[in-house]
């Protein structure tokens, strides 16, 4: 008897706990932007090692991450950072918001964009973008750096 009633209290507490936990995360969002979705899907990937073409877990690259955190929330973006160049509404640097792609020219001896990364916040007129580096694999960076300063092409707005 007193084993039954141990477990009639453990099942009543897991049923009360699980049913006030799925209310509170259905409260907290319903307020989100499609641009604050967007964003924690990419972020989702933070550390993620570097792999040309990557999509998954496993590996990941530039172009990746932005495709994959805008499929998600079901917007379709072309896979290749110079396509993703194309689209969108061309924004000012000072304009800049969560969400954002912004576009980088990187490589030397290439001309035009090869490298995006996506707006995750925009303070005080210091935007941090995430995305994927061969060094380092997918990072939030800023673009108060030098390199990133000097590489910057281009901002688009998708949403």
């Amino acid at each position: 008897m007193k084993q039954f009633f141990v477990s009639f209290i453990l099942l009543i507490t897991l049923f009360c706990s699980c049913s006030s936990v799925r209310n509170v995360k259905t409260a907290k969002n319903t307020n989100f932007t499609k641009a604050d979705k967007v964003v924690h899907n990419a972020l989702q990937f933070k550390g993620v090692k570097y792999k040309y073409g990557g999509v998954t877990r496993s590996g990941m690259d530039c172009s990746g991450i932005v495709f994959v955190a805008y499929k998600k929330e079901n917007i379709a973006l072309p896979r290749i950072s110079k396509e993703m160049a194309k689209i969108g509404k061309n924004i000012a640097l000072k304009n800049a918001q969560k969400g954002d792609l912004i576009f980088f020219k990187t490589a030397k001896k290439r001309s035009g964009i090869n490298h995006v990364g996506l707006v995750v916040s925009v303070q005080n007129g210091i935007v941090e973008f995430i995305h994927s580096t061969t060094s380092k694999g997918v990072i939030v960076s800023s673009l108060t750096n030098p390199y990133w300063k000097k590489a910057f092409v281009k901002v688009n707005r998708i949403l």
